[in-house]
Order: structure tokens, then C-alpha cells, then sequence
């Protein structure tokens, strides 16, 4: 067994168990809700009478400037209880990490996200969080959900269902902050296929509910994937929308912010709000200064509602320091200084991680990865060019990219040999996984590569024996990436493209840049990857859903514009969108599985995602002194990459 199989034991284990349990109970778990569903506080109790808090925080309680900590949670009762990893911690230091600046705001995003509800350790089911619990009718339409009684805003004002409502009414559905309304609020008849927007209304303070017209069976867990907050401090948000200050007010108030417009103000201030100092939230860390400095700074919350079995209030550690550096370098360098104490890696970094561990005083932990490759490429459907659309969307044209590069070279020069030579494909060991597909299109064949480009029509030459698209213009394939990370891969792809005659260009943007581009339809081609665990759960990066992943282009904008804008999909395209809809419209989990299997199929037949090396851990990188970093998670966006860990609880040993 080599190593990449080794690593996937583990994987196949965790999931193996995961949905043994989801389907040995004859009746769906709570999160697939098709039976009358309750479910409490996911927290134990505490042990200790009173609660503690951290020393800073106890300076500003003495100075008479900070209300005692019992004054600043919920109700006792309310309180969630976060379980430790390994033991109870200390308080105080600093969390430090590289970013690369405003632009790379999901580096200190995902690890203090807070959202309504967060999935299990395991990935099986979804758990209150923000809230505190939820009930579930029969057929999966009304969700009754419950938030903690006296649980405040980052600023100490009142965090209520008011919030959610101010949320759904006045931002989400009138789409504030450049977001389109999220898939997961859509209910589909299982009968027609008509879609159908949910309903959600305030039942007191502190409870809410959501109604749909149709069953929808993954409600919770969709939530907790495409809507992770559903709530804003209404009480903020009043002071800025042009709805309640008025269109010139507020673009006099987003000019004071440094913005030229109030559409991008209302973007970074309603979706990307956590590094912006100016407005509460209800996250452990709160931003303290502007994320343009040096180095960002996110501070505790004093009103932060978590506590540990002892009853001292989290978080644990007083800051996080985030210091901008400009070459990715620069954090491998700075985790060998210790200028970093925890930070996450690719695995080409593993030699030069692993030899200097017991020097540096770290370690390196790898957590299982559900990407489909860790060396590939995306080429986008729905390019403008049309000579280049023409053969990004023909089956030849993909399989001679696939065939014309030597696997076993990428492997090992790209992955220190563990990533396994295989085609892009589900992992053996998740949902949707498929016999035989990592072996596709994968046998490096240079005759077979030519035959195929020869019977595209591409036999004419330039003069440094390049081809030509077959009107005699200029073929370039143009790879925009938003770092340097993919270099050496692109090297070598590039190697084996030329030798096939195909003419193969890179250009490196800043990250804001590249995403600029990606909503603009302006990136014919890049590495980006695919990783998720469940589509039934994540479906934005397979389905075309909404602008976000560049394989499908514009088709995402042609679905979330309810075909206003965007191109129309066609052919197998259309048809992933109608299986997904089979899946929001199905009764039972068996249902969903068939449906998202499907899906699966036709990304199989058509391998838009061409892999050249397989799925590689992402390591976890910690100083000796961080305690309570688990070792063996699942590291991806569905369950916020280290935010998974539940930050909070990790600590600073003195």
C-alpha cells in the first residue's frame, strides 16, 4: 500500500463510520429531520458556581469601565459549554499568524466564525451554536429555532431574533451585500420542480421560525454551509443602509470609510464585516484596528458566550496577530523563527516542516484533506473566446490535456510522492466516491494526446511549432492564479503542454484581483481545487449554483440571475442542475444520496476538473507551547478549515 492509500485509511474510516450511522437507524437523525425532531443545547454542564474570566478583562471589571462577567453572558442556563481538547487552559498571549492583508480576510475569518449552527466533530450532523436548539415538524417544512436568552453583541447591546429578522428582511432578500439569496431558503416541489422561497418569522426574543412550501430535508446543514451567520446587529446596520439613512447619507458615511461607492461599502461592511473594528459581532476575537496596518490585531470579547467545564469564559488566548508579509515564503521562514505559533500549510511544504519540528519547537500535524487532487486544473466553460470556448467544452480536447502529462513526475517533484499519479475524483472512503475513475484519462500518453488535438482540427503550426486554433489564430491557454503557490506544478504542465503543442501562459494577480476576475468571467484557466465532503451538503463548487468556482464559469450567474445574466447551461450542465434540484426536493437521505450520486456521474463523464496528482493532508502547524489543537480533523470549508479545532479552547502554555 503506498503512501497516499495509507493516508486515505483514515479518511475511509471517519466516513465509513459517519454514514453507517446516518443509515442504520431506520429513521433519519435529527439533522435529516423527516420525524417530529427537538434538539437541546449541545453543551455540558458547568461545573463551578460562578465563572471566571480572563485577567485583562478582570482589570477593566475592577476600573469600574467593564460590567462583572455574570452581567455580560446569557442566562446560566443558556450558556454553551465548550468541550477542551485535551485539558482545561490558560489565559492570556497572542495567536500569531501571516496574512497577506484585507484581501486574505478568511485567514482570521474562518477561525472565528460563529455561526447559527456548526457541524459535529465528525461531519454527520449538524449542532446548535449561536443557537441553542432546534425543533423539526414531520415533513421537514417548519423549523423552530431557539437563540440563548440574554447573549449580547461584541458591543454589549442585545443580541435577539430581532437580529435575524433585521438579517432576512432588510439585507439578505434585498441582496445589500452582494450576495444573492442562498440556495439553502429555496424549497423545491418534488413533483414539478417549482422553487419556492422560504418564510421566516419571529415568534418572541428569542425564538424563531422558518417555514417552507416543500420538504427540505437538509435544511440545517445547508444553513450551516451557505449562510453560517443569519443574523446582523441590527442596531449597526440601522446607521449605514441607504434603506434607513438614505442613498447620499450613505455614500457620504462609506467615503468616511474609504470606500468610492456604497455597493462595495456595503459588501465589506455586510458580509466581510469581522475585520472592521467599528462593528459588533459575536465572535471570541474582535477586529481592534484598521486590517490596512502592518499587522491586524483582533482582541477577546469581553461579551463572548462560551465557557469551559470550570466556567471560565472563553476565549482563552487575549489576541490574534495577524502580520502581513508579501512572499509565501515568508511563512514557511517566519515559522522556523517563531515568529508564528499556529498556521496551516500545503503539503509541499512537508520536508522542510518535518526536518526542522524538534529545532523550531513545533509540530506538525496532518488533517485529512476531501479534495479531489492536489495538483489540477480548471478550464472555464464559459470563456469569452470562442475558439477557446469551443475546446475547453469538447470531451477530446480535455482528455489530450489529461493524457499529455507524465503523472508520476508531478507526483513526486510536486508532492514528495504522496500524492498518488491519479485523475481529479472523489477520494475512496466519501460519499460519491466512484470504482475506477482516479484511474481515467490517467496513463501519460504523448501519441494518443496528438491524435486527439490532430482531430480537433488543431494541425496547423506557428512558426515555433505551436498550434494554432484551426482559423489560424493564436491558441494560449492563460492560467490566472492569485499567488505563486502553483508554480513549480505549472512548470512542468507547461513542459508537457508545449511538447503537444500547445502554448500555455501564466499571470499572477493579487487575491482580490483574481476574484475580481472570477466574477467578471475574465479566468480562462487555473489550478483551483476541488474539496468538499458531501454535494448534498456543498454542492456551489460542482452544481452552478452562483459565481464562484471557474470550471462553470457564467453558468453560475446564469442560475442565480434566474437567467437575467450569465450564459445558459446546456447539455450535461443543465442536467446537474435538474439532479440537484432532485436532491432540495427529496423526502429521504436515501433520496439525496441517489440525486448527489448522480451528479457525481456526470462529472465523472465529463472530468471538467482535470487532476494530475491526488489528494494531500493539509498540515496543521503548532508551536509546543499552543495546547488543545487536535490532531486528527477533517480540514475543509464546509466546516471552517481550523475553525473546526473551535479556536476558542485552544491556549498558550506558560
Amino acid at each position: 500500500m503506498n503512501k497516499n492509500k495509507l493516508f486515505f485509511v483514515g479518511m475511509m474510516l471517519i466516513f465509513a463510520v459517519v454514514f453507517t450511522a446516518c443509515e442504520s437507524e431506520g429513521d433519519p437523525k435529527p439533522s435529516s429531520a423527516v420525524q417530529a425532531t427537538k434538539a437541546p443545547v449541545a453543551s455540558a454542564p458547568v461545573k463551578a458556581d460562578g465563572f471566571k474570566e480572563a485577567p485583562m478583562l478582570t482589570k477593566l471589571v475592577g476600573a469600574g469601565t467593564l460590567k462583572p462577567v455574570i452581567e455580560r453572558m446569557p442566562v446560566k442556563e443558556d450558556i454553551m459549554v465548550e468541550k477542551v481538547t485535551d485539558e482545561i487552559g490558560k489565559y492570556g498571549g497572542d495567536w500569531k499568524m501571516p496574512w497577506t492583508g484585507p484581501n486574505d480576510r478568511w485567514t482570521v475569518g474562518q477561525p472565528t466564525e460563529e455561526a447559527l449552527f456548526r457541524f459535529n466533530k465528525d461531519g454527520s450532523a449538524v449542532e446548535p451554536n449561536v443557537a441553542k436548539g432546534f425543533e423539526v415538524n414531520k415533513d421537514s417544512t417548519e423549523f423552530t429555532i431557539y437563540l440563548r436568552k440574554g447573549m449580547k453583541w461584541s458591543d454589549g447591546m442585545p443580541f435577539t431574533a430581532d437580529d435575524v429578522l433585521f438579517y432576512w428582511e432588510h439585507m439578505l432578500t434585498k441582496e445589500t451585500f452582494g450576495k444573492k439569496i442562498y440556495d439553502a431558503y429555496y424549497s423545491v416541489d418534488p413533483v414539478t420542480g417549482e422553487k419556492a422561497l422560504a418564510k421566516v418569522t419571529k415568534i418572541d426574543d428569542y425564538s424563531f421560525k422558518v417555514v417552507h412550501k416543500f420538504p427540505s430535508v437538509m435544511f440545517l446543514e445547508r444553513v450551516a454551509i451557505d449562510n453560517k451567520w443569519f443574523f446582523a446587529p441590527a442596531h449597526f446596520q440601522k446607521t449605514i443602509l441607504p434603506e434607513f439613512v438614505g442613498q447620499d447619507k450613505a455614500l457620504e458615511i462609506a467615503k468616511k470609510w474609504g470606500f468610492e461607492d456604497v455597493k462595495s461599502f456595503l459588501v465589506a461592511t455586510g458580509y466581510y464585516y469581522w475585520v472592521n473594528p467599528q462593528i459588533p459581532t459575536l465572535r471570541a476575537w474582535v477586529a481592534k484596528n484598521d486590517p490596512n496596518s502592518d499587522q491586524f490585531i483582533m482582541e477577546r470579547n469581553p461579551y463572548y458566550w462560551k465557557v469551559d467545564s470550570e466556567g471560565n469564559q472563553l476565549p482563552y488566548m487575549d489576541r490574534i496577530v495577524a502580520t502581513k508579509v508579501q512572499d509565501p515564503a515568508q511563512r514557511v521562514l517566519g515559522s522556523l523563527a517563531g515568529d508564528y505559533n499556529l498556521l496551516t500549510f500545503d503539503f509541499k511544504d512537508f520536508t522542510v516542516l518535518k526536518e526542522n519540528e524538534k529545532k523550531a519547537g513545533f509540530r506538525v500535524m496532518p488533517w485529512t484533506t476531501p479534495t479531489w487532487s492536489s495538483a489540477g486544473i480548471q478550464l472555464n466553460q464559459t470563456t469569452p473566446d470562442p475558439n477557446l470556448r469551443k475546446l475547453f467544452q469538447d470531451i477530446k480536447f480535455r482528455e489530450a490535456l489529461s493524457v499529455a502529462v507524465d503523472r508520476k513526475e508531478i507526483s513526486e517533484i510536486v508532492t514528495n510522492g504522496l500524492g498518488a499519479p491519479v485523475q481529479a475524483s472523489v477520494p475512496e472512503g466519501l460519499v460519491g466516491f466512484q470504482k475506477g475513475w482516479s484511474d481515467q484519462w490517467s496513463k501519460f500518453d504523448v501519441n494518443r494526446a496528438n491524435q486527439l488535438l490532430d482531430e480537433l482540427g488543431l494541425t496547423k503550426r506557428d512558426k515555433n511549432n505551436f498550434r494554432l486554433n484551426a482559423d489560424g489564430s493564436d491558441l494560449t491557454i492563460t492560467f490566472i492564479e492569485g499567488s505563486t503557490n502553483s508554480a513549480t506544478f505549472l512548470e512542468l504542465v507547461k513542459k508537457y503542454y508545449q511538447a503537444v503543442g500547445i502554448k500555455m501562459d501564466v499571470k499572477v494577480v493579487d487575491a482580490g484581483t483574481q476574484q475580481e476576475l472570477k466574477y467578471s468571467n475574465k479566468i480562462p484557466a487555473t489550478t483551483e481545487n476541488i474539496s468538499l465532503v458531501n454535494v448534498a451538503f456543498r454542492p456551489d463548487t460542482l452544481v452552478p449554483l452562483r459565481v464562484l468556482t471557474p470550471w462553470f464559469g457564467h453558468y453560475g450567474l446564469f442560475t442565480s440571475s434566474n437567467g437575467k445574466e450569465g450564459v445558459k447551461p446546456e447539455g450535461d450542465v443543465a442536467l446537474i442542475l435538474d439532479y440537484w434540484n432532485k436532491v432540495k426536493s427529496s423526502t429521504s437521505k436515501e433520496e439525496i444520496n441517489k440525486w448527489g450520486n448522480e451528479i457525481i456521474k456526470l462529472h465523472q463523464k465529463n472530468q471538467w476538473i482535470i487532476g494530475y496528482a491526488g489528494p494531500t493532508p493539509t498540515l496543521v502547524v503548532a508551536s509546543n507551547k499552543m495546547g488543545n489543537i487536535p490532531k486528527d480533523l477533517v480540514f475543509s470549508d464546509e466546516f471552517r478549515s481550523l475553525g473546526h479545532g473551535h479556536p476558542s479552547q485552544f491556549y498558550i502554555k506558560p
